[in-house]
């Protein structure tokens, strides 16, 4: 009743900071800050001392693992489902190249350094990607909240998808080759929208419904449910027809940021073993696992969009740097994904985690929000072609 009770309070607690944050929070960075403060607090301060339970204990409920398998086939599809809205242009090609290689091989390097060989070659990649991914919908939000113009909206979006895009699919083909066998029956199920559409079949939940159940089941057999996503969008995207979420977009939103995000990061955050961090990080370790990753992705966000319009001002370069540099939702979901591989251990999780939150916070900090009316003035005097 007591490990009951714990991920009921937990959940209370999500609630509670997006109520209050609700208007000055976006919801990633409410949850960011509940995962990476409040959790740790809630189990040292209290579960352990006054309930007698370990973060073992708390894990370990059979209910728990299947809603855990559920929330995280619902997010990953969610993530995934922007892929169809992929469009390549010249521009937003030339920002997606040099955002996503030089925080790549920054990742690479930084494994080499800190970690030589502890991971293995997937688990490097795997990092060196989490240096990469822009999360689209948080930046979606961001933008939207700043009024930003349409057009520049577009292009950044753009630009995020192919980066998650570039990331996803490597990642997926990596941990594919590893195991060949368990692309077989993913590809093959990733073809079903051809074949509805040869079916004459229209309606949206014809094809909603059967890419969220099939990547429960794919997560549930431990099958490559990444490959099967990415290459079931594409199918969509080719037959041009549009992806419809099986709930209305409220409700979807809902339920994601109210069971499914908090489950997925506290379970994530559980994994971590606070009693023994003083003994397996070195301020070293924790301080290049904040800053590379933000500095390299705004290095390389800086020559995309230099390369994109070399004529735009300095500070609108900066400004969108900052904003290419948001994780977020989907940098919560890489984490929690090479995390249940165990391609990275719990340590590295809740470095990359407080990084995530870093750089999610880091345009308001900074005060992009407060100069986007400077930002659209100075976009006026250029044009990206």
């Amino acid at each position: 009743m007591n490990v009951l009770g714990f991920w009921l309070l937990a959940l209370a607690l999500y609630a509670l900071v997006a109520i209050l944050g609700r208007r000055r929070l976006l919801p990633i960075v409410g949850q960011l800050l509940v995962a990476s403060l409040a959790i740790p607090a809630l189990l040292l301060g209290w579960a352990e001392p006054h309930w007698q339970l370990d973060a073992q204990t708390l894990l370990a409920p059979l209910w728990l693992d299947l809603l855990y398998g559920l929330c995280f086939a619902l997010l990953l599809g969610y993530i995934l489902s922007d892929v169809i809205d992929l469009e390549i242009s010249a521009a937003s090609l030339k920002i997606a190249l040099p955002s996503f290689l030089v925080p790549l091989l920054a990742g690479l390097a930084c494994t080499a350094w800190l970690l030589p060989g502890e991971y293995g070659w997937l688990g490097a990649l795997g990092i060196g990607l989490l240096f990469s991914i822009t999360a689209i919908p948080v930046l979606y939000l961001f933008l939207q909240s700043i009024d930003y113009p349409p057009a520049a909206t577009r292009r950044l979006l753009h630009a995020a998808i192919l980066m998650d895009f570039l990331c996803w699919s490597l990642f997926g083909l990596a941990q594919g080759s590893a195991h060949p066998a368990s692309l077989l029956w993913p590809l093959l199920a990733a073809g079903l929208p051809l074949l509805l559409y040869g079916l004459r079949l229209r309606h949206g939940l014809c094809y909603s419904l059967p890419f969220f159940a099939l990547m429960l089941l794919f997560q549930t057999l431990k099958l490559n449910a990444l490959v099967f996503g990415i290459g079931y969008m594409l199918c969509l995207a080719w037959v041009r027809q549009p992806f419809q979420l099986p709930l209305p977009e409220r409700h979807w939103k809902g339920l994601l940021n109210g069971l499914a995000v908090p489950l997925i990061l506290t379970c994530g955050v559980l994994r971590v073993d606070f009693h023994g961090v003083a003994e397996h990080y070195s301020w070293l370790y924790l301080g290049a696992l904040l800053v590379l990753p933000v500095l390299s992705k705004v290095a390389g966000s800086w020559l995309g969009l230099h390369w994109a319009a070399p004529g735009a001002p300095a500070q609108v370069k900066w400004r969108e740097s900052l904003l290419l540099n948001i994780r977020g939702l989907t940098e919560v979901v890489f984490l929690n994904l090479l995390l249940q591989l165990q391609l990275i251990d719990s340590l590295v999780y809740f470095g990359l985690l407080l990084m995530s939150l870093f750089s999610t916070l880091l345009p308001a900090l900074l005060g992009t929000r407060h100069s986007a009316q400077t930002d659209i003035e100075a976009r006026s005097r250029y044009e990206i072609p």
